[in-house]
């Protein structure tokens, strides 16, 4: 297996950063046009989640000799996804698509940097992805709890995360590099 070397780990970190801030954007758009209170509190939550996310790494592009806060966008067919998801129109629709849609494969694709990367070289990237790892799977059964809670019932998710699936790659090529 070939070595990332810094450029394409902080390519691959500022991608994540990237998602991290459409995280975070999506959802606070959401929230001021979701009726249940609810809902727009776990949404808040995890807005301010997703910011922390965005601020560490943005902090870790640094370290790997770019910029604060660098920020390399996804793919374009990752891109793609991301706007289909944007464009859900209903409050079950929302959470469906974006914890079961889209997390699962981020969290995926966060397992498969990890297994990549180099465990000596890379360690700081590697705690900050276990550490984002593990707050996306606690947002993810909060959203299956709130939808328990609020009786609230949407397959959609199911059909993102399957187009999530044959994205490919979502780090394109770093035209900075």
């Amino acid at each position: 297996m070939t070595m990332m070397s810094v450029s394409e780990r902080c390519t691959a970190v500022a991608t994540f950063r990237h998602v991290s801030v459409w995280l975070m954007e999506t959802a606070a758009r959401w929230t001021p046009i979701t009726a249940e209170m609810e809902a727009k509190v776990m949404f808040g939550h995890h807005i301010w989640d997703f910011a922390q996310m965005a601020d560490i790494l943005g902090k870790r592009t640094f370290e790997l000799r770019r910029h604060e806060h660098y920020t390399v966008p996804p793919s374009t067919a990752y891109q793609a996804f991301l706007a289909e998801v944007a464009g859900t129109a209903t409050v079950a629709d929302r959470i469906s698509a974006l914890y079961d849609g889209v997390l699962p494969g981020l969290i995926a694709r966060y397992r498969v940097y990890v297994a990549a990367t180099d465990a000596i070289l890379d360690e700081p990237t590697i705690v900050l992805a276990e550490r984002i790892v593990l707050t996306l799977e606690r947002q993810r059964a909060e959203a299956a709890a709130l939808m328990a809670e609020l009786g609230l019932a949407s397959d959609i998710g199911a059909t993102f995360a399957a187009r999530e699936a044959t994205v490919g790659p979502i780090v394109a090529q770093d035209m900075a590099a």
